[in-house]
């Protein structure tokens, strides 16, 4: 996979250079390119905003450096990349969309700065690339470089060979498919007691089914406890008996749609 991304605090992107992200592009799974887009600026301060039409506080991006950059980007690989734009205006940034987004050869990142980018540049390439505005979370940041480097990381973990065991990504929390969308419950490890915290006896057990029961009950905790959205929205038909009875003991009923719902908000969690 090829990713390009376009900043002008290149620096910023020094993270791609170590850990999963790093190791992949060193073994050549991963073509990460960044850009300086001050270095397609033809002023003597390498401007790269100016104040809005309308008025109202802030800059904006200016096109022409965008474009040319853009341009230049393009023009360099085969084919047309996916474009995906960081704004809190755009669509959330989900697991399922990292994995859709690992399966593209190539992505351009724009990370903006200021009030964004000039709309009409995200207009103009959308006429001949696939460009996906995209969100990581309901509060704004300084500027797009932070969620960038929360993509990249998310879907290079996808790609093949990247992490040492295949099947790690296929229990995440939110990974599609997953536990039915639950949340990922507690994990441990050696040693098997720690400050006088145990950990819990089924998995000493050696019996897989009670375990993985185990882990699915636990995520059913978390998912209530945290994320209650993810069961009130999940298909029914992805809970069996077992799950239904914890459902149960957490709070949760079936409604009249069939969907669960809480009922109860003083149950042991």
């Amino acid at each position: 996979m090829r990713l390009d991304v376009v900043t002008i605090f290149p620096e910023y992107l020094e993270p791609l250079n170590v850990s999963l992200v790093g190791k992949a592009r060193a073994r050549g799974q991963l073509d990460v390119r960044v850009h300086d887009l001050r270095s397609w600026t033809h002023d003597k301060h390498n401007t790269v905003d100016d104040t809005p039409y309308g008025g109202g506080p802030g800059m904006v991006m200016k096109p022409e450096p965008w474009g040319e950059a853009l341009d230049a980007v393009i023009e360099s690989g085969e084919g047309r990349p996916v474009i995906v734009v960081p704004t809190p205006s755009g669509r959330p940034f989900t697991q399922e969309l990292a994995v859709e987004l690992s399966e593209k050869p190539w992505l351009v990142f724009t990370p903006a700065r200021y009030e964004g980018i000039d709309r009409r540049v995200i207009e103009d390439y959308a006429e001949r690339c696939d460009v996906r505005e995209v969100s990581i979370g309901d509060y704004v940041l300084a500027g797009g470089e932070a969620p960038v480097l929360v993509m990249v990381e998310a879907i290079a973990r996808l790609l093949p060979g990247v992490l040492g065991n295949a099947e790690s990504h296929r229990d995440d929390s939110f990974a599609p498919g997953a536990m039915a969308d639950l949340l990922e419950g507690p994990v441990y490890t050696k040693p098997p007691e720690w400050r006088g915290r145990g950990i819990p006896d089924v998995l000493l057990s050696g019996h897989h089914g009670k375990i993985a029961r185990w882990r699915r009950d636990e995520a059913f905790r978390r998912t209530t406890r945290n994320r209650p959205d993810l069961i009130e929205r999940a298909d029914p038909a992805a809970f069996d008996k077992k799950d239904r009875e914890m459902l149960s003991i957490l709070g949760w009923a079936p409604g009249d749609d069939g969907r669960f719902w809480r009922v109860a908000q003083d149950v042991e969690e």
